[in-house]
C-alpha cells in the first residue's frame, strides 16, 4: 500500500478539488434545491460509485481508449450530453418541486435520482481523462496491487467529497424549503435544475477536449 506521506500529499490534492466549485457540485447543489437533501445525497452517491467506475478502468487500462481512439471519446460525450439535454427537458416540463406536499405533483425515486448522477458521471470522458491523469501519479507499483490502489484513492477522494458535497446539500436544501413557502418562487428550484443540466450538456458538448 502507498505509505502515508503520498496518501496524505493524494488527500490534500482532493481536498482542494472538492472545495473547488465544479459540475458535480453544481449537480449536487441543484438537485438539493428542488427535491432536497435525500435526492442530494442520492445524487452524490451516484456520481461516486461512477468514481469507483472510473478508478478502475484507468487501472485496467480502459480509460486510455479515448487517447487513442478519438471517436470513442466523442460518442461517449455526445451521448452525456444529450442524456444531460433529456434531463433539463423533464426538469422544465415538471409543475413544482418535490419539497410541496402538493397533490399529483410528479416525484423522482431516490433510486431515479441515484442512476442519473451515475449516469452523469459515467457519461462524462472528462471525468475518465481526470482519473487517468491525477491517480496514476500516486501509484506505486512497488506498494501492492494497483487496481487496489486506485480504488483506495477513489475511496479517499469520496470521503472528502461526502464532508464538502454533504454540506453544500444540507445548505442547498435548506434554500430549497425556503423557496418552497413561497407560492411566487414554487417552480424556481425546477427551473434551476433543468439550466443546470442544459448547461452541463452545452459544457460537455461543445468544450474540446484537454
Amino acid at each position: 500500500m502507498p505509505d502515508f506521506s503520498t496518501l496524505a500529499l493524494f488527500a490534500a490534492a482532493c481536498l482542494v478539488l472538492c472545495a473547488t466549485p465544479g459540475p458535480d457540485m453544481l449537480l449536487i447543489a441543484s438537485r438539493s434545491i428542488s427535491q432536497g437533501r435525500a435526492s442530494g445525497f442520492a445524487t452524490l452517491a451516484g456520481i461516486q460509485v461512477g468514481t469507483y467506475c472510473h478508478a478502475l478502468a484507468a487501472a485496467l487500462g480502459l480509460s486510455q481508449l479515448f487517447l487513442v481512439v478519438p471517436i470513442a471519446y466523442d460518442v461517449v460525450r455526445y451521448a452525456g450530453a444529450a442524456y444531460l439535454l433529456y434531463l433539463a427537458w423533464q426538469a422544465f416540463r415538471s409543475t413544482g418541486t418535490t419539497l410541496e406536499p402538493t397533490a399529483g405533483l410528479r416525484r423522482y425515486p431516490i433510486a431515479v435520482v441515484f442512476r442519473q448522477g451515475l449516469l452523469t458521471n459515467l457519461l462524462n470522458p472528462k471525468m475518465a481523462l481526470f482519473v487517468l491523469a491525477l491517480f496514476p501519479q500516486f501509484v506505486d507499483p512497488g506498494a501492492g496491487s494497483v487496481v487496489v490502489q486506485m480504488l483506495l484513492f477513489a475511496t479517499i477522494l469520496n470521503l472528502i467529497g461526502i464532508v464538502v458535497n454533504g454540506a453544500v446539500i444540507l445548505t442547498a436544501s435548506g434554500l430549497g424549503r425556503a423557496f418552497s413557502r413561497r407560492t411566487r418562487f414554487r417552480r424556481l428550484p425546477q427551473i434551476l435544475l433543468g439550466t443546470v443540466f442544459a448547461g452541463l450538456a452545452a459544457k460537455l458538448a461543445f468544450d474540446e477536449r484537454r
